[in-house]
């Protein structure tokens, strides 16, 4: 009796890592940066792809990434007239990972290719002029591997801005050719799924 007990409870336990959810990594939230919350409804979007993308200016080593997102979402929401943030994450050089736009919503592009669908992964910085940070690939490298996890994706669902449309240079050749085009970016996640 005590056995087939043990085996019932060892059973019970091994089913329920089975749908244990992914641990996420470390995410400032919108009300800790000092955003605020998108008030759109929008329908629900599935996640079949994870695109990275590079902000496309110059980080200054003492930017505020909290300000600088204060003053992107001012600009989406007044300026061009989007719901939020384009972006779902943003990633700092220091590696800190910022919520940006809701997740279940689409983003928004500058570009003609439809981002629905597409979790996007925006790091700070103009990596056609400057590089990627250590700490910013180890996080965008955790980030995309829980978010693929997260919604039973494998590694061919990685891609990049430039991969959807040909008006941009997007994440950046200092990031892009060395990271993504040789694969590295790929198995580094892959080591985590």
């Amino acid at each position: 009796m005590k056995f087939a007990f043990c085996t019932a409870a060892l059973l019970l336990a091994l089913a329920g890592c089975a749908s244990v959810k992914p641990a996420a990594p470390q995410i400032i939230s919108i009300d800790t940066w000092g955003g605020t919350s998108s008030a759109t409804q929008a329908p629900a979007q599935q996640i079949s792809k994870i695109t990275l993308h590079h902000q496309g200016e110059i980080w200054k080593p003492d930017a505020d990434p909290a300000a600088y997102l204060r003053r992107l979402q001012q600009w989406s929401r007044l300026t061009k007239r989007w719901a939020d943030i384009p972006y779902h994450y943003i990633i700092a050089p220091d590696g800190r990972i910022y919520a940006a736009r809701p997740l279940a919503q689409a983003g928004d592009t500058n570009t003609e290719y439809d981002p629905r669908g597409h979790a996007l992964v925006m790091l700070l910085g103009n990596f056609e002029e400057q590089q990627p940070t250590p700490e910013q690939l180890n996080a965008a490298v955790e980030l995309t591997a829980w978010l693929a996890r997260a919604h039973g994706l494998g590694v061919d669902a990685i891609a990049s801005h430039k991969d959807f449309s040909r008006q941009t240079l997007c994440p950046g050749k200092n990031f892009y050719d060395a990271y993504l085009a040789t694969g590295w970016f790929r198995a580094e996640v892959a080591k985590r799924l």
